[in-house]
């Protein structure tokens, strides 16, 4: 299959999560993506281990297999007159170009936006920060645990105080980084189209803390409306009950009820179908102002039986149930393999990409570089 970004070519000076982030997502749609590294050194992540993968000086952080399929790696100090000269001329033969420098911090080698669009006025440039170009910390290093405290994030995560283990928490993965690096690429992707009708190209000023506060979502709004700040529910849901785990005869199960009509065929399920019509459990909103009496109904019933027998019911009656895996389980679960998301690449083994057109899959075939190893190709390609 044709890639829909085949003859795209990127320019990659990003490093660690959201813009390489971005630009994997960009070389899975058939783009040809050009790493721009520092000699010896390479992006961050090369080292943000343990786990490591291979040994001596094939030896990579597990970190940066994550977010850099797909790519070519040029070893290039653009620091230096020279080597900032000749990404200058890469990026007049690009589409795109996508950075995440402090804001100003490349004007100085000449790769600012106004240098590069003012050279190659059909270059979309994406610049990708903690707080974007302009306001009160625009001058501010952004880093996403910083961003989850800051964006209120955090304060939704994790147990109530009071009980054990209370507190706010970090998000397992750096979610902020990898929510902004795919809205830039949505940008990105936006920004090439109009240049199709209009041949200008773009520039585009992605912020880590205004992306935390859009992927807010229902929590934003309950705040906007109730003038309320929303508060941790655990693993549990602040605007749905019963849509929690609960313990089983042997280990944890989620269900998550959506509807009332769902609830209607849970509460009979459990061996109470009174609870359907009871005036505290019979709508979502009773059922969210009585949450602390209908847990602990449930709970009480659905420790009577195995995880699996609940899930046999509750699927055949179309409610929502499934486990708590662990990383392990999840990647080697019969449907993972189905769709084929862990995958053998060369020398590694890695997630791909979840995104499918026309029934196949958009990955790419090229495994994450080694430092440097496409140096020479890439400025062959500039004679």
């Amino acid at each position: 299959m044709t890639k829909p970004l085949q003859g795209i070519r990127v320019l990659d000076l990003s490093r660690v999560l959201a813009g390489p982030w971005c630009t994997q997502l960009l070389a899975d749609l058939g783009a040809d993506v050009i790493k721009i590294e520092r000699p010896d050194v390479g992006d961050d992540t090369r080292h943000w281990g343990p786990p490591w993968h291979g040994d001596g000086e094939t030896q990579v952080a597990a970190y940066f297999l994550s977010c850099n399929r797909g790519k070519r790696s040029a070893a290039i100090d653009f620091s230096q007159p020279d080597g900032a000269d000749i990404v200058r001329r890469l990026a007049d033969t690009c589409d795109v170009v996508v950075e995440n420098f402090k804001v100003g911090g490349l004007a100085k080698f000449g790769l600012d936006a106004a240098t590069l669009r003012a050279r190659n006025p059909r270059l979309v440039y994406a610049s990708i920060t903690g707080f974007g170009q302009d306001g009160p910390y625009a001058e501010r290093a952004g880093y996403d645990y910083i961003i989850q405290g800051l964006s209120g994030l955090m304060s939704i995560t994790g147990l109530p105080d009071g009980e054990p283990g209370g507190g706010p928490m970090r998000v397992g993965v750096a979610v902020v980084d990898l929510f902004t690096g795919m809205y830039t690429a949505n940008a990105i992707l936006a920004a090439l189209v109009r240049r199709g009708v209009t041949g200008e190209g773009a520039t585009i000023d992605s912020a880590l803390f205004d992306v935390s506060l859009a992927v807010l979502a229902n929590q934003a709004s309950n705040y906007l409306v109730s003038g309320a700040d929303p508060g941790r529910t655990g693993a549990g849901h602040p605007n749905l009950v019963p849509y929690q785990p609960f313990r089983t005869a042997d280990k944890p199960l989620i269900i998550a009820v959506g509807n009332d009509r769902q609830f209607a065929r849970l509460a009979e399920i459990v061996g109470a179908p009174e609870w359907a019509t009871d005036e505290r459990f019979a709508t979502n909103a009773a059922r969210v102002a009585h949450r602390a009496e209908l847990v602990p109904l449930l709970q009480a019933r659905l420790a009577q039986r195995s995880a699996a027998a609940w899930t046999e019911a509750l699927d055949a009656a179309g409610i929502p149930a499934g486990p708590i895996n662990t990383i392990s389980q999840a990647l080697s679960d019969p449907q993972a393999a189905h769709r084929q998301l862990v995958r053998d690449m060369d020398r590694f083994r890695l997630v791909t990409s979840p995104l499918r057109l026309d029934g196949a899959p958009t990955t790419t075939d090229r495994p994450p570089p080694r430092l440097g190893e496409h140096t020479g190709e890439v400025l062959a390609d500039l004679g």
